[in-house]
Formats: structure tokens, sequence, C-alpha cells
């Protein structure tokens, strides 16, 4: 008996996503894919590629994705610079410990593919310093715009506090914690003019990964070059009353 072994680089990729819209600016609904190769017995897909076929002439165009491997990939079209044409948000679960995605948007008027957000670069930009202090206090400082937050973890149960503290409420030792990478961006048309901004979610942690403190939230928008910084939160955790 004879057996064929296909290479993993000879398997066909298929549709994994799929959503219509005008994303070329013509006024004409669009089809645009996420097309990948399976992993046969796992939800694993490589080799994820954006591709869109014009409304119009039925041309088809494929954007490879910088990181291509991952979980549950996704597209979004809405319109986050203003044009009132779509933009693609393409999202992929890495599969990672620490919930980590791949965030991308591109532009696509005219039927040229514009990468205008990656993720990659926004983790590079927004960067920040966890501190313990004393008193149960940790400090979150935001280095792109200088802000700095206080999470009070004084309702954490005591084995815990006790590990970090003294009775008296004083560090034993320094301890920094750290902010994950994007582990969420969803559009929020959040003053309801019809164009989206970008909420991206990044999780504080302690001394370890699961020693959540909150989360980092910013809102981010479109200033007609780029995304900006509009606002910034942090999200805690709350603790029996």
């Amino acid at each position: 008996m004879n057996y064929y072994y296909r290479h993993p680089s000879m398997a066909v990729p298929s549709i994994v996503a799929v959503a219509q819209g005008d994303v070329t600016g013509d006024g004409i609904s669009d089809n645009v894919y996420l097309t990948g190769v399976r992993t046969p017995d796992s939800p694993f897909i490589e080799q994820i590629t954006l591709v869109v076929q014009d409304g119009s002439s039925g041309r088809v165009t494929h954007t490879p994705l910088q990181d291509n491997a991952g979980y549950n990939p996704t597209i979004f079209l809405g319109d986050f610079t203003g044009n009132k044409v779509n933009e693609i948000l393409v999202s992929i679960d890495s599969g990672g410990s620490g919930g980590i995605m791949y965030h991308y948007v591109y532009s696509f008027l005219n039927n040229v593919a514009k990468i205008i957000f990656n993720y990659s670069a926004y983790n590079e930009l927004y960067q920040y310093v966890v501190t313990f202090k004393d008193d149960y206090k940790v400090e979150v400082l935001s280095k792109l715009n200088k802000m700095k937050y206080i999470i009070d973890i004084s309702g954490r149960d005591k084995e815990y506090l006790s590990e970090i503290y003294w009775e008296n409420g004083k560090l034993k030792q320094p301890i920094s914690g750290f902010v994950n990478p994007l582990s969420g961006l969803y559009p929020v048309d959040f003053d309801g003019n019809h164009v989206y901004e970008l909420l991206a979610y990044q999780k504080i942690a302690g001394r370890y990964n699961a020693d959540a403190l909150g989360y980092v939230l910013n809102i981010l928008v479109w200033n007609g070059n780029q995304f900006t910084l509009g606002d910034q939160n942090v999200a805690i955790f709350g603790s029996p009353a």
C-alpha cells in the first residue's frame, strides 16, 4: 500500500473568517476574507492571509500578515479614520499564557493595502513601570504620557500580603511588577459620530503573570495620520465589602 505525505507548506488554505463592506472607497461592497492552513485535530491556524475581492472588478488581492499563526482569527470592518470608508481590523489569539493578541488595522483604499495599526509598534511605544510600595499600594507609571496610578491591594488575602509586607505595612524587599503586551483591542464609537476609536487592554501583573492587579485601558483615536492616545484609565478588581 502506498501512502502519500503532504508537506505542511503544500496544504491548501481555506477561508477562516469573512466580512463584507466597502473597503476600497468606491461605494460598492467588497468581500474580505482571512485564509489560513488549519492544523489537523487542532484549532491552530497557520499562514493567515488577508484577502480582499473588489466588489466592482472582482480583482483579488492577497496581503500576508506579519504574525500569521494563532487561534480564532477574526475580521471587523468599520470606519476608524473618518473618511466614511471601512478599514479592516484583524485580530488573532496568539495562544500564549499571557493572553497576548495580534492586532492589525488595514486601510484598503483603491485596492492598496496600508497598515495603520500594528500591535508590535503599539507594544514598543506603550511602556510601563510597576512598583510595589509600602502600605499595600502598587504604583503603575505610564512612561508615554507620564501618568501615575495607585492600586490599593490591602483587600487581598492575608497570606498573599504576608509574603510581601511586614505586619506594619512595610515592604519586606523591593518588588516590581509588569504590564503585559496588548491582550485586547476593541472598536468602540465612544462619541457616537460613526467613527470608531480603539480600546486597548493591557493586563497589570504583580510578581508573576497570574498575579493580576488590573488593566491599563488606552483609548486610541485617529489624528489624521496615526492612532494616538486619547484617554487612559486603570481598571482594578473589586474585593468583598
